[in-house]
C-alpha cells in the first residue's frame, strides 16, 4: 500500500502541494460512483488538467471494474470546465471473451466535463511482432534544459519534471512545431501503471506554442490514445513524449503525439486537437 504521507511534492517557494499519489489515495468510492477533492494546484487556467483528468477516469473503470483486461485505446473528450469536488461515474458498455469497452464520465455538480471512452483487450497470438516507432537518438533527461521557466508554468506543471530533449520552448518564436520532451512525475511515489503513465501523456505543452512569441492560452477538446505495450514500464520513471503540430488555422491545432519508456520502447501513440486563444 501507499503511504501518501511519504509522496509529497512541493511547488514554487517550497509550499506543500497534493500529490498525484494523494489524489489517488483520497478518491471516495461508494454505489453512487467516486468523488475528489481537485486542488488548484492541478489546474490549467480555469479547469482541471486534462491528463489529471483522463487518469481519473481510468482509476474510476479501474476499481469499479477490476479484471478488465489491458488498456488499448482511449478516446477522451474535455466537454467543461472541471475543478474543486469532481466525480467520476462509470458503464462498462460491452463485455466479450478477449475485449471491453468502458465509458467513465467526470462530472461537477451534475454536469460533464470529460467523457472518456476506454478499449480494453487481452493479448492475441500474433505472427508478426515488429517496432513501427523507434525512439530517437537524443540527450538523457539529466542533459536536458527545464521546459518552462519557474515564474512561466501552469500550476499543474508544478507537479512533473520536464526537460527539453529537442525543439523549442513554448512562447520562443520557432519556425518549427515539434519537440520532444522528457516528462515524470514529481511524486516519486506515484503507482507504476496506465493511471499514472495517462496523467503524465498530456504534460508536455502542445509543440504550436513554440511558433508563438508570447504565452497564450490554450485548452485541450479531445485526445486519442492508442496503447502500444500496455506493460511496458519506464526504469527510472522518465518517458519520452514528441508532439508535432500537424495543422494551425483558425484557432484550433491538431497535433500527433507519440511516447516511449526510457529505455526505447514504443508506449503509446496519439492525437490531439487543442484551442489556442489569442493574447491579442
Amino acid at each position: 500500500s501507499v503511504n501518501p504521507a511519504t509522496s509529497r511534492c512541493h511547488g514554487f517557494f517550497g509550499q506543500s502541494m497534493t500529490s498525484f499519489t494523494e489524489l489517488l489515495y483520497g478518491i471516495q468510492s461508494d454505489a453512487d460512483g467516486h468523488r475528489v477533492s481537485a486542488p488548484s494546484a492541478w489546474t490549467q487556467g480555469r479547469t482541471l488538467y486534462g491528463g489529471l483528468s483522463a487518469a481519473l477516469c481510468l482509476e474510476a473503470v479501474a476499481r469499479d471494474h477490476p479484471d478488465l483486461p489491458q488498456l488499448r485505446s482511449a478516446q477522451i473528450a474535455f466537454v467543461g470546465l472541471a475543478g474543486g469536488e469532481v466525480t467520476m461515474s462509470t458503464t462498462l458498455l460491452r463485455r466479450g471473451k478477449s475485449s471491453a469497452f468502458a465509458n467513465s464520465d467526470l462530472s461537477v455538480d451534475g454536469a460533464v466535463a470529460t467523457r472518456a471512452l476506454f478499449c480494453f483487450g487481452g493479448d492475441r497470438p500474433s505472427i508478426d511482432h515488429a517496432r513501427l516507432e523507434p525512439a530517437p537518438n537524443l540527450p538523457r533527461p539529466s542533459e536536458c534544459p527545464p521546459v518552462f521557466k519557474p515564474d512561466r508554468r501552469p500550476n499543474f506543471a508544478q507537479n512533473f519534471d520536464m526537460r527539453l530533449a529537442s525543439g523549442a520552448p513554448p512562447a520562443s518564436g520557432a519556425s518549427d512545431a515539434e519537440n520532444f520532451i522528457w516528462v515524470r512525475h514529481d511524486d516519486n511515489k506515484a503507482p507504476l501503471n496506465m493511471v499514472s503513465l495517462l496523467a503524465l501523456a498530456d504534460a508536455a505543452p502542445p509543440a504550436a506554442m513554440s511558433l508563438f512569441t508570447e504565452p497564450v492560452m490554450i485548452s485541450t477538446m479531445t485526445w486519442t490514445v492508442d496503447v502500444l505495450a500496455p506493460d511496458a514500464l519506464s526504469p527510472d520513471g522518465w518517458w519520452l513524449c514528441r508532439s508535432h503540430a500537424e495543422t494551425i488555422s483558425n484557432g484550433y491545432a491538431a497535433q500527433a503525439m507519440s511516447i516511449w519508456s526510457s529505455d526505447g520502447v514504443p508506449v503509446i501513440l496519439g492525437r490531439q486537437m487543442v484551442a489556442v486563444f489569442s493574447s491579442r
